[in-house]
């Protein structure tokens, strides 16, 4: 066999995620897992019950439309109206991948040519840099620094080249929490238009947004709707990340670029889970609002028991997500510090410094979910006590 590497050159680095690391660790030390971010609850039952019912009924258990089922893709342009004020035509400007992994993946594909700049907010959930790399295009980051997360506006037209072609955004943003104002959207809106570039936006935490933060899709401000693509998916909103159910809205010609590449992928994928979250998104407003007030609740519980473990805290507007540092520790590696902490205090937790290509802006910083039970969330923090009793 030739000495050339097996795995192409453009994922050279890019081996086993961060998450499914840490989450292995934390089952080989027993450890409370604060690192991937799953609910340890199902979601509603009655979506969970309607999802055993269409197995058991035979629908979507063979292969489902390309698209997805048109009762998804209606619930979905009815949702993006209900809460956004967006029209999208079901037919022909909504598909339904497997989860928004595969939505960004597609988009990146379709979308871009060898040599493209992509500009991402950095620290970046770690599915960007794959995809960007896997399309031979060029990821250029944009830093988001702590304590506020913000992102420069300036440095982003400076970024701006005759090469870039698309802007990948994410708000509420993983893992940092930050929630982009309305005067930073109009800011973005501004340059996409100006330098004639495409958007898409990863927005699978838009009801996870802690008052007095507000999500607002970059879509609904002038001249966005034709040049983004949004993306978003159930498995944060209703708590079954492994349905992997997820949709693109964009113009007729943007979801069929998408879809062309998609179909390649994973072809179609979740046919009977398509019929529950078609009925998921249909929820009252009270199951959302119930949603959002929990996990702001959860959010405060584990943000003041860090504090009192001797991180500093950076509180999130969204996700369920918190990032900290551990500076006040002493403590210069978050990777080192996260291999560490399982056998210090049976808790695992995220090295933020994974998600940057600036290594030095992240290296202290260390990522906790809160999307547990409290009862998990109690037990963490005692254990995590144990740092500020050293």
């Amino acid at each position: 066999m030739s000495d050339r590497p097996l795995l192409n050159r453009r994922l050279a680095g890019m081996g086993t995620t961060i998450f499914a690391e840490m989450s292995a660790l934390a089952t080989a030390t027993g450890s409370i897992n604060l690192g991937q971010g799953f609910p340890d609850t199902d979601g509603p039952r009655e979506i969970a019950q309607a999802a055993a019912d269409a197995v058991l009924a035979g629908r979507g258990n063979q292969y489902p439309p390309g698209p997805g089922i048109p009762e998804l893709r209606a619930a979905v342009a009815e949702h993006q109206q209900r809460f956004h004020g967006l029209e999208f035509d079901p037919d022909t400007e909504v598909l339904v991948t497997a989860g928004a992994t595969e939505a960004i993946a597609a988009a990146m594909l379709a979308l871009l040519e060898p040599g493209d700049e992509v500009i991402a907010f950095e620290p970046f959930y770690d599915s960007y840099a794959a995809c960007i790399a896997m399309a031979g295009a060029t990821r250029v980051p944009l830093t988001l620094r702590a304590p506020s997360f913000r992102p420069d506006l300036d440095e982003l037209r400076a970024l701006i080249t005759p090469r870039t072609r698309l802007l990948l955004l994410n708000s509420p943003h993983n893992p940092t929490g930050m929630v982009l104002s309305a005067d930073e959207l109009g800011t973005i809106a501004e340059l996409a238009v100006e330098h004639d570039l495409l958007v898409v936006t990863d927005e699978v935490y838009e009801h996870l947004v802690f008052a007095p933060a507000a999500h607002r899709p970059l879509a609904s401000l002038p001249g966005m709707r034709e040049r983004t693509v949004s993306i978003s998916s159930a498995g944060k909103t209703f708590s079954f990340t492994g349905w992997k159910v997820g949709w693109v809205t964009a113009t007729p010609e943007l979801v069929a670029a998408v879809r062309t590449a998609k179909q390649y992928l994973t072809y179609v994928s979740a046919g009977p889970f398509q019929y529950a979250v078609a009925d998921a998104l249909r929820l009252p407003d009270s199951y959302f609002t119930t949603l959002r007030a929990d996990l702001q609740r959860k959010r405060d519980l584990l943000d003041a028991g860090l504090r009192a473990a001797g991180f500093e805290v950076f509180e999130p507007q969204g996700t369920y997500f918190i990032t900290t540092d551990i500076a006040p520790f002493g403590e210069k590696d978050a990777y080192a510090f996260c291999r560490a902490l399982p056998e210090r205090c049976g808790v695992v937790a995220i090295p933020n410094s994974v998600f940057y290509d600036d290594k030095e802006a992240g290296r202290t910083q260390v990522r906790f979910t809160f999307c547990k039970q409290d009862s998990v969330l109690l037990e963490a923090v005692d254990r995590l006590r144990r740092l500020a009793e050293r």
